[in-house]
């Protein structure tokens, strides 16, 4: 039987109940296949990887060694979550990097959104092999794969999670949750007791706040982007869009424009507002926004946001704008 493939038998992970049994399995099948070895899990904070580590280090505790690499591309508040919930709580054995100046260094001047994204990929799998390096007896390579990937990808699939693998090091992947859908990955993940901040995560780019700060990024527009973007998801939470939009961010293009601040002119970057809809990510609506809601999150990001003057709407479905700006 392909193992790549999901039994028609197999029922939807709708309950807790269903989590819990699909959980025990899986702690059975990960202790059989990785023994008394050790693995190697990159921890993005995203929603696969969150679940994978929770499930593992049920399985195997501290035979599980993740490495979250914090590219300073981050969203507020994230890179800190995952020392919290995976280094505290869940006394994970949590290697963190903080690769914020190597990334941003190498990213300065550069405008181009596809070299952008090489870049940032390139340098994670850099920064990822280096730790592995350090490391001894790795066996295994933990992954967060999950069946669209595997659909998508015609049952062969590129590490999505890691970017590829030093050629030296032989690792058997360990993908507990490769059969299941999102929906169903994120009961797994509740049932495991990880916050719902980190279950119903929005989908969240690899090279992160990098395509959202458009055209060459800087560091005091990279820092405007953080928390005009904190501002908005602090404010789609309490008006009740957060579970209704899928996807919803700011992106802060590169050019100023004048303004008025305590009765100064005040050049600034305009915030643009970005929030959609989808079920499959290949096209996308524009979701309505009320208006009071609007003003208040213009009033409080032209307020709090140091170097941002004005809040913009992007209005544009996908045909025929890209969910993202770059």
């Amino acid at each position: 039987m392909n193992n790549n493939v999901r039994p028609d038998t197999m029922e939807r992970i709708t309950t807790k109940e269903l989590a819990d049994k699909f959980i025990a399995e899986q702690v059975e099948s990960v202790r059989a296949q990785v023994g008394d070895n050790k693995v190697l899990l990159a921890l993005s904070g995203g929603v696969d990887s969150s679940v994978v580590a929770a499930l593992l280090i049920k399985a195997i505790g501290k035979q599980l060694v993740c490495v979250h690499v914090n590219h300073g591309l981050m969203r507020k508040g994230e890179s800190e979550q995952v020392i919290e919930v995976f280094g505290k709580e869940l006394d994970a054995n949590l290697i963190y990097i903080d690769a914020t100046d190597r990334f941003l260094d190498l990213l300065k001047d550069v405008a181009e959104p596809e070299k952008k994204r090489k870049i940032i990929g390139g340098e994670f799998i850099k920064v990822f092999d280096e730790e592995a390096a350090k490391l001894e007896g790795i066996k295994f390579l933990a992954q967060g794969t999950i069946y669209p990937d595997i659909l998508e990808s015609d049952g062969v699939k590129a590490h999505h999670n890691v970017g590829g693998l030093p050629e030296d090091m032989e690792m058997e992947l360990v993908e507990p949750v490769k059969l299941l859908y999102k929906d169903e990955v994120r009961v797994v993940g509740s049932a495991l007791g990880l916050p719902d901040s980190m279950v119903y995560r929005q989908p969240f780019p690899g090279p992160g706040l990098g395509v959202r700060c458009l055209g060459a990024i800087t560091r005091d527009r990279l820092a405007a982007l953080r928390e005009a973007d904190a501002i908005l998801r602090e404010e789609f939470d309490k008006c009740g869009l957060a579970g209704k939009v899928w996807q919803y961010f700011i992106a802060v293009p590169d050019f100023k424009s004048v303004g008025v601040r305590d009765d100064k002119r005040y050049e600034g970057w305009p915030a643009i507002i970005r929030a959609v809809n989808t079920t499959d990510a290949m096209t996308a609506t524009i979701e309505e926004i009320p208006y009071d809601v609007l003003h208040k999150i213009t009033a409080r990001i032209t307020a709090e946001v140091e170097g941002i003057n004005r809040v913009l709407l992007d209005l544009t479905p996908k045909p025929i704008g890209t969910i993202e700006c770059e």
